[in-house]
């Protein structure tokens, strides 16, 4: 349990000093500017995520049965992606890399579960256009 503290803290952290200072994150060499790029590039996947998210709910909100589908499984997403990203910072425990490793671990999933949401719940069968672009594109 601490683990999931002291990486969420970090994450955090890394994220309030990367904007109090211009990190040049095509040049970062420290595990520090490392970390913080990552942490930076893990909270706009996620911010792309809750997008996708909140506009799947909205635009099958006229069926109830699904959002509440959709729900269930972005908590059994997040529940996997935790326990899996876990497993990656242990399997890491021993470097500096652990921490990079499991933001990256983190935003990959993140990225994918964005473009399952908008393959499933955001496009349709024929030539209409989807609801929101190909996350995936962007």
């Amino acid at each position: 349990m601490n683990k999931y503290l002291i990486l969420l803290l970090a994450s955090l952290s890394f994220g309030v000093v990367a904007k109090e200072e211009s990190i040049d994150c095509n040049n970062a060499m420290t595990t520090l500017e490392i970390n913080q790029c990552g942490a930076i590039e893990l909270e706009s996947a996620q911010a792309t995520l809750d997008k996708y998210l909140k506009t799947s709910i909205e635009h099958n909100s006229h069926d109830p049965e699904l959002v509440a589908a959709i729900k269930l499984a972005q908590e059994d997403w997040q529940a996997y992606m935790l326990s899996h990203c876990d497993s990656v910072y242990t399997q890491w425990r021993d470097g500096t890399i652990r921490g990079i490793m499991a933001i990256t671990c983190k935003t990959t999933l993140t990225k994918q579960r964005t473009y399952e949401l908008w393959k499933n719940f955001l496009t349709y069968m024929d030539s209409t256009p989807p609801v929101l672009p190909d996350p995936s594109e962007s």
